[in-house]
């Protein structure tokens, strides 16, 4: 493997969203991104995944959503935190919805398709870091919320793989401690 390659998919490491400033990414580095999404390993070349992005003003009006499903859930919530929700698209210049949209397909298995969108999310980690933004991949309640599926029209087979904030970062995050990779290693031995 290319050194320069294996150093970079060492290095890629989440930015919090809360650390994500502007500017995000341009027209043109988000074709990019979305390109790199585009292009994971993809059985029977179905395409089991599709792309919302917030962007500009789109933030602040899904944040109304966010708020008020939030408040449905939620009737105790103080203001402070309903504020938090109508804010919570605002932490980032960028976020990029990527659902999760398997068929019935004789051959691919949903299990596979799912997979798929995972990839399609950890490409576009790997695209926003070779780019110089951060990104963070996040689910938190409102992959999970089913006015929030209602008003994204998400079908009843679809679902969020994640939301992906992506912006500029004032200073790169420390390492974090790993789980320990040879715990996670089985050599198979009959």
């Amino acid at each position: 493997m290319n050194n320069t390659i294996s150093d970079f998919l060492l290095n890629r490491r989440s930015v919090s969203a809360k650390d994500l400033i502007e500017p995000g990414p341009t027209k043109e580095q988000l074709d990019t991104i979305l390109r790199a999404a585009h292009r994971v390993p993809d059985h029977g070349k179905i395409g089991p995944w599709r792309f919302v992005i917030f962007q500009g003003e789109a933030r602040e009006r899904f944040g109304a959503v966010l708020c008020e499903c939030f408040s449905e859930q939620n009737p105790e919530a103080s203001s402070k935190l309903l504020a938090f929700e109508q804010n919570r698209f605002l932490r980032a210049p960028l976020v990029i919805a990527v659902v999760s949209s398997p068929v019935s397909h004789a051959k691919v298995p949903e299990w596979e398709q799912v997979l798929s969108a995972g990839a399609a999310c950890q490409n576009i980690l790997l695209a926003a870091h070779s780019l110089g933004f951060g990104a963070q991949w996040l689910t938190e309640w409102y992959a999970f919320d089913k006015g929030v599926a209602k008003h994204l029209r998400l079908t009843s087979d679809e679902k969020i793989a994640g939301f992906i904030y992506i912006g500029s970062y004032k200073e790169k995050p420390d390492e974090r401690i790993r789980p320990d990779l040879n715990e996670r290693i089985q050599h198979y031995h009959e």
